[in-house]
């Protein structure tokens, strides 16, 4: 072996030192977890709660059944020709007759960033939303596409099942895999420069609608 060979890497006595450095420290306590973990308002007070958050946070939301979602997207849609659809989406949902173009996007079917970024609209589903903080959770899931197509297209339109919303982070949370790929939002992609000028559509869509699917 040369004598390069048994030379340490830098590598190697950072960690040797990290190591000695922890040498004997103590065992950290187990955190507590006293805040509030299940919700305590209705069904109704919560849905009414995320709408609230949401237009807050200026973003559109509706409230529909089956037979009036379509319409619905239909009119949100409006003068668009294009919108991104997840493969696996519910086809009922979408609206017959028209003008629009559905690009189906997933398996076998992955559309380029220029695509996407030519797109007028995306619609999607949702995993679950948290009514407090009126965000709303994606994971990648087959009706909602990998993240890209609900960031990168101007118009996202995202239907939030109403059994699927709950009232706590901490419930949310609980619903989500954490080994799945996870995009939450609370509005607009929205920031503001060093003078506190609000823009819009920077980080992602311009404009959201969401239309909660009464079951």
């Amino acid at each position: 072996m040369s004598s390069s060979d048994s030379t340490p890497s830098a590598k190697s006595e950072i960690l040797a030192r990290i190591r000695g450095a922890l040498g004997g420290a103590p065992t950290p306590p187990v955190p507590s977890r006293r805040y509030q973990r299940e919700g305590a308002l209705s069904a109704d007070a919560v849905r009414e709660q995320l709408i609230d958050r949401l237009e807050d946070y200026r973003a559109r939301a509706f409230v529909e059944t089956r037979q009036t979602l379509p319409a619905r997207i239909a009119e949100l849609l409006g003068e668009a020709r294009t919108c991104v659809i997840p493969v696996v989406i519910d086809r009922s949902w979408l609206p017959e007759g028209g003008f629009w173009q559905w690009r189906a996007d997933g398996e076998g079917a992955v559309l380029s960033d220029a695509e996407l970024d030519a797109t007028d609209a995306v619609l999607t589903s949702s995993t679950v939303s948290c009514s407090e903080t009126g965000t709303i959770f994606l994971t990648s899931a087959p009706d909602e596409g990998r993240r890209a197509i609900s960031l990168v297209p101007d118009h996202h339109i995202c239907v939030v099942p109403a059994g699927s919303i709950v009232e706590l982070l901490p419930q949310a949370l609980a619903r989500v895999d954490p080994e799945r790929p996870v995009t939450m939002f609370s509005g607009p992609s929205a920031t503001s420069d060093i003078e506190l000028q609000r823009v819009e559509g920077v980080h992602g869509p311009r404009k959201l609608d969401v239309i909660i699917l009464k079951d």
